[in-house]
């Protein structure tokens, strides 16, 4: 069978593993929404703003394992995602993104939609590319594939002339690359450190935060004292009933050194050593120290897990005493104040086993995050590069990704709306996604913050940007007029039955919380 460009690249992609496709398309990428439709296999959703094509394939890459494609229109469309694609940076997530671009020989011309496509893809990964050739199209997907599973966003850019043009067909899909392990030298290192028990932190991120590796660390820190602490944000880390736990960094600063201030050596792997999120006045940015000496086991993008089996192998530690459960939280009555905790306790009661929690409750969850341990099995993912709008298409992506797995997005209602439209994506594909938003009317984070880099007393006026009053927000409209079912929760007792029957039912959900 003849095929044009980009029907090559499509099957190319799909015999690679590639399944899905998150997609905001234009003019210029048409060949590729008709490839669609032509080829089996690939499965195409829409997204009404390309920030929700974007997080969703994060949302993806993250569960699955694997990478999504998504389809962007030239660099205007692109820069729509970039916020998301910065998060999945941070969460080295597999993405592919195909990019359309104008017919070669029209770009001179300087039409209104032509940019600089390469400087803009260029600013979130090192892996962009632009066919040359219809012929070259095709190879150039099984290279972005393969570069993806080393937890990379592989930026594709095809103009709209090879697109249409005859090619050679598809080619076989490229082998990925092993995960590099670390090297004996430092394996060693980490060893001597983690040996120097109670004042030594094993600090981690990324794939070390799956069950095997959270156990692993657990097995050395049971071995040696040495404590284990997950970095603030992590992409993915698995918790519940069952799991041991693990210490999350907090996300304030001065509570984060007060953490850390006794350790004088630090393992670090899958993640960088802890800095403080933004700088303030008279406030240190490095949270660990100044004599704590600090060993680089290995990054995210190498072998965690080969790193931790061979580590426990070295400091010949024993397997894992038995985990004890920790006891759930109490749901406050109806008569108490209604809090962003209460809602958490009521969700930690209910969530249902094996659930996937895409997290952006922000302010409202800094202190609802620890009520989960003792609730059934779930995945966490949280705001990995902290660009508000990740929580609704991340819980699309999610969803897509695991069917069979019941999605609940705690999300904060200021961040809720830069990507709002992942609501009608939800609805359209019927992903079985409960979001519950915490409206308090604010951008709440940055109240605190407005304190805490020192201004006093702040005016009408500053206060005036951070409020999200005048209008309110009624986020069951919102919901309801992209097709989602929705309700509004004004205490506990309200809240618990709405969030009761949203689990009861299969299919997108929303329940506005009024703090």
């Amino acid at each position: 069978m003849s095929m044009n460009g980009a029907e090559a690249l499509l099957k190319t992609m799909i015999d690679a593993g590639v399944e899905v496709c998150f997609a905001n398309p234009g003019t210029s990428e048409m060949q590729l929404v008709a490839a669609i439709d032509k080829i089996p296999g690939m499965r195409p959703i829409l997204g009404l703003f390309e920030g929700v094509v974007t997080g969703a394939a994060d949302g993806y890459g993250r569960m699955a394992d694997k990478p999504a494609a998504t389809l962007l229109h030239l660099g205007s469309g692109y820069s729509n995602g970039m916020a998301n694609l910065h998060n999945a940076k941070r969460a080295f997530s597999p993405i592919v993104n195909i990019i359309g671009e104008h017919a070669v020989d029209h770009i001179p011309l300087d039409a209104p939609l032509t940019s600089d496509i390469e400087g803009h893809a260029s600013l979130h990964t090192d892996w962009v590319r632009t066919s040359q050739s219809a012929v070259q199209m095709a190879k150039d997907g099984a290279e972005a594939v393969a570069a993806s599973y080393a937890g990379r966003i592989a930026n594709l850019i095809v103009p709209a002339n090879y697109a249409w043009t005859e090619s050679e067909g598809a080619v076989a899909p490229i082998e990925p690359a092993a995960w590099p392990k670390v090297s004996d030298e430092d394996l060693a290192a980490a060893a001597k450190a983690l040996k120097e028990g109670e004042q030594c932190c094993l600090f981690l991120g990324g794939r070390a935060l799956r069950e095997e590796g959270i156990v692993l660390a657990k097995r050395i820190e049971q071995a040696t004292g040495a404590k284990v602490i997950c970095e603030v944000f992590p992409a993915r880390i698995q918790r519940g009933r069952g799991r041991p736990t693990v210490d999350r960094l907090p996300y304030l600063g001065e509570f984060a050194a007060d953490v850390l201030k006794d350790f004088k050596h630090m393992v670090v792997l899958g993640t960088k050593a802890p800095v403080s999120f933004f700088a303030y006045p008279e406030k240190p940015s490095v949270l660990t120290p100044a004599d704590c000496q600090i060993q680089d086991l290995g990054s995210a993008q190498d072998d965690q897990i080969d790193a931790l089996q061979r580590l426990v192998a070295l400091l010949e530690a024993p397997e894992l005493e038995l985990v004890e459960d920790l006891a759930l939280p109490a749901i406050p009555s109806k008569e108490e104040l209604f809090t962003a905790e209460a809602v958490g306790a009521v969700i930690a009661n209910y969530l249902p086993e094996n659930a996937i929690v895409s997290d952006e409750a922000n302010t409202s969850g800094i202190f609802s995050y620890g009520m989960y341990e003792g609730a059934a099995k779930h995945d966490w993912l949280t705001l990995t590069g902290g660009a508000i709008g990740q929580g609704l298409p991340v819980a699309v992506g999610a969803a897509v990704a695991c069917p069979d797995r019941k999605v609940i997005n705690l999300q904060a209602d200021g961040a809720a709306m830069y990507t709002n439209q992942a609501l009608w994506t939800m609805a359209r594909e019927q992903l079985d996604v409960v979001t519950v938003i915490y409206n308090n009317s604010s951008y709440a984070i940055l109240n605190l913050e407005l304190m805490r880099v020192g201004v006093e007393n702040p005016g009408e006026r500053a206060k005036s940007m951070l409020d999200l009053s005048n209008p309110n927000l009624d986020w069951v409209k919102i919901a309801e007029g992209q097709g989602v079912k929705a309700s509004r929760a004004t205490n506990v007792e309200e809240f618990e039955a709405q969030f009761k029957a949203a689990l009861a039912e299969s299919g997108p959900r929303l329940i506005e919380v009024i703090l």
